[in-house]
């Protein structure tokens, strides 16, 4: 996989979404020292909204690649989502289909996340990881790094559209929109490459459990 367009179009809307995390919901981040500075790394964080995967793409020190459903890719949105390191999957076959993108992704040397919940949270608190991580986990022995978000589900939560903005602005007292994201420290897959599956989930639920309380704490209060 080469990156679609090269990285100044990337750093332009990189430049453009972070103005308006940072000013709109006084957006924190911490930790982006712990991803590895190259090669295949695999990002799992809680998920909490629409808007998870850009407030992890902006924490990030390097661009990651992303899966998002096919019927997103229509018209000038679809080629925006290409240009950005965006890869489409059936929405109907999205478990066996991602399963195999997110692994290909890996294999050709990207950091790449997902977020193993499966879908966004209903009412902000994360839920049990699903089975699939395990998988990716055991075919590609990539470093396995923990992200925690906290503030999306506020910011955005899955039955509001859009966003609202400057609802927790930096010049302001804080709202409750303000966005927080910490990177943790990367593991090594191998520690869950023969655990059983349960167990091996539940771990991995713990950590990223740990960074998003820490995201948590980050948020401007």
């Amino acid at each position: 996989m080469s990156e679609p367009l090269g990285g100044l179009w990337y750093a332009c809307w990189y430049g453009l979404l972070m103005t308006y995390f940072t000013l709109g919901h006084s957006f924190r981040f911490a930790g982006r020292r712990h991803l590895p500075p190259s090669g295949p790394a695999l990002l799992i964080a809680n998920h909490e909204s629409y808007i998870d995967p850009l407030l992890i793409a902006l924490a990030s020190p390097r661009h990651l690649a992303f899966l998002a459903r096919s019927n997103l890719f229509h018209g000038i949105f679809g080629r925006f989502l290409r240009s950005v390191n965006v890869f489409p999957v059936d929405q109907e076959g999205f478990a066996r289909e991602g399963l195999k993108a997110m692994i290909d992704m890996l294999a050709a040397g990207w950091p790449a996340l997902i977020f193993p919940e499966g879908e966004r949270s209903s009412d902000g608190v994360m839920k049990p990881f699903r089975p699939g991580i395990h998988l990716i986990i055991k075919k590609t022995g990539a470093p396995i790094v923990p992200c925690g978000i906290a503030g999306a589900y506020e910011a955005l939560p899955r039955w509001r559209h859009p966003p609202i903005p400057g609802h927790s602005p930096l010049f302001l007292p804080p709202g409750n929109c303000t966005i927080a994201v910490e990177i943790g420290k990367p593991i090594d897959s191998a520690r869950f490459r023969n655990m059983p599956r349960e167990e091996a989930l539940a771990q991995l639920f713990e950590e990223v459990k740990k960074v998003q309380e820490r995201a948590e704490q980050l948020r401007r209060r």
